[in-house]
C-alpha cells in the first residue's frame, strides 16, 4: 500500500502537523519582505520542514539517544590466544615434536625490548601442580577464590536518579543482572543455543541492539558477532568441565544525559573451564576467561521512544582470553588446549602478553591486536 504527501510537503516518513506546516508557510511569506513568497527548492522545503518537525518532538525520540556511537567503538571484542608455557613434574619444558616452538613461543624478550606487532614474548611456564584438573578445574587460577555463578553479580542499592523512580532504577539493575546471567551463565546459552531469555530483556525497537544481535546469532560474522554479548561454545568441540563458572566484577549506575534515563554500567569477568567434546580428550581441562563491559539504559517511554521496561544497549566491549584468533566471526568461543598448541594446531596470537585477570584498565584502552595470555 502506497503513501502520498501533499504537494510541496516532504515525504520523509515523519508526520508534520497541519498547524506547524501553516506556520512554516507564513514564515516563508515573511521571508519575501512583503513581496511574493520566495520559491524554495524541493531540498530546501524538505530541510525546513524537517526543522519544524524536529522542534515538535522530544530530543532523542526519533533520532536515537545522544550516546549512540557510529564509528564502531561501541561494539568491540578482543581475542587472546592460548598460553603454551607448561612445566612437567620433572621440571622439563614441553616442546613436543617441534623444536621451533622453543624460539617461536617460549623465547623471552631482551630487557627493554619493544612490543611490536610480531612479538617474541613468551608466556611464563605453568608448574604442573597448578594445572587444572577435572576435580579442580580452577586450580592455579585467581578465580578459585571468586564467587560461583550468579552470586558474583551483586546489585547495588537503588535510589531515584535522573527523573527515574527508585522502582525504575531497581528494575534496570535487576534486568541487567538477569541479562548477564542469561547471556553468560545459562547452560543452554553456553552450549550455543538461542539465548531467548536474554534477548527478551532487550528493546526490540533498537536496530543496533537486539535486532543486530538476533542477526548475529542467525548469521555470525566479524562485524556482527554474538560474542559481543553472549558466551557461547560449540558443543561439537567442547563441553563444560563441571557446572561452575567463576565470576568477579561490579555494577554501578548513573543519570543519563537528560531526565528520563538511567544508565547501568557492568564490568564482569567470567572464567569457563572446559574439556574436549571428544570422550578421548575429556581429561585435559582448558579455561577461557571472558571480560565484559556493558552500559545499558532504561528510558522513560514518555520521553524517549522505547519499549517500557526493556533495556537498550549503549556500549558493549568484550575480551576473550584463550580464544583461537584464527576463527574470528564464527559466533563461538574456541578454547585452545595445551596439547594442541604443542602440536602446532592452535591459532596463536602475535601481540603482547596479556594477563586476562587484570581488571585495572577499561577494555577500550587496551590493544585490539590478538595477543597471548600469560595464564588462564
Amino acid at each position: 500500500m502506497g503513501t502520498s504527501t501533499p504537494e510541496g510537503r516532504p515525504g520523509d516518513g515523519s508526520s508534520v502537523p497541519d498547524e506547524e506546516w501553516a506556520r512554516f508557510l507564513r514564515a516563508a511569506e515573511r521571508d519575501g519582505a512583503g513581496g511574493a513568497p520566495k520559491e524554495l527548492s524541493a531540498d530546501e522545503r524538505a530541510a525546513r520542514a524537517a526543522r519544524v518537525a524536529g522542534a515538535a518532538r522530544p530530543e532523542g525520540w526519533r533520532t536515537g539517544p545522544a550516546w549512540r556511537e557510529i564509528d564502531g567503538r561501541a561494539r568491540r571484542r578482543r581475542r587472546l590466544a592460548g598460553v603454551l608455557g607448561v612445566l612437567l613434574a620433572a621440571g622439563l619444558v614441553v616442546v613436543a615434536v617441534r623444536p621451533g616452538l622453543v624460539t617461536d613461543r617460549f623465547a623471552q624478550d631482551a630487557p627493554g625490548a619493544g612490543s611490536g606487532g610480531g612479538s617474541t614474548h613468551a608466556a611464563p611456564a605453568t608448574p604442573a601442580e597448578d594445572l587444572p584438573t577435572l576435580k579442580e578445574p580452577f586450580r592455579g587460577s585467581p578465580a578459585a577464590a571468586w564467587d560461583d555463578g550468579a552470586a558474583g553479580i551483586r546489585v547495588p542499592a537503588a535510589k531515584p536518579v535522573g527523573g527515574m523512580s527508585r522502582e525504575d532504577v531497581q528494575h534496570a539493575l535487576e534486568s541487567t543482572k538477569a541479562l548477564l546471567v542469561a547471556a553468560n551463565l545459562d547452560p543452554a546459552t553456553l552450549r550455543g543455543e538461542l539465548p531467548r531469555a536474554a534477548l527478551d530483556l532487550l528493546d526490540p525497537l533498537q536496530e543496533d541492539g537486539r535486532v543486530l544481535l538476533e542477526k548475529a546469532l542467525a548469521d555470525p560474522a566479524p562485524d556482527r558477532d554474538p560474542l559481543w554479548v553472549f558466551s557461547r561454545f560449540d558443543p561439537a568441540e567442547v563441553r563444560p568441565a563441571g557446572d561452575v563458572v567463576k565470576v568477579r566484577g561490579r555494577m554501578t549506575y548513573e543519570r543519563g544525559e537528560r531526565d528520563g534515563q538511567v544508565l547501568v554500567h557492568a564490568d564482569y569477568t567470567f572464567v569457563y573451564p572446559v574439556v574436549k567434546a571428544d570422550p578421548g580428550g575429556a581429561t585435559e581441562v582448558a579455561r577461557t576467561v571472558v571480560r565484559r563491559e556493558m552500559t545499558l539504559a532504561l528510558y522513560d517511554p514518555a520521553k524517549v521512544r522505547s519499549t517500557p521496561g526493556r533495556l537498550t544497549v549503549v556500549r558493549m566491549y568484550e575480551s576473550a582470553g584463550n580464544d583461537d584468533c584464527s576463527r574470528d566471526g564464527e559466533g563461538f568461543l574456541h578454547p585452545e588446549f595445551r596439547s594442541d598448541l604443542v602440536a602446532g594446531e592452535g591459532g596463536g596470537g602475535s601481540g603482547d602478553l596479556v594477563d586476562p585477570y587484570d581488571r585495572d584498565k577499561p577494555l577500550e584502552q587496551l590493544s585490539q591486536e590478538c595477543g597471548t595470555v600469560t595464564r588462564t
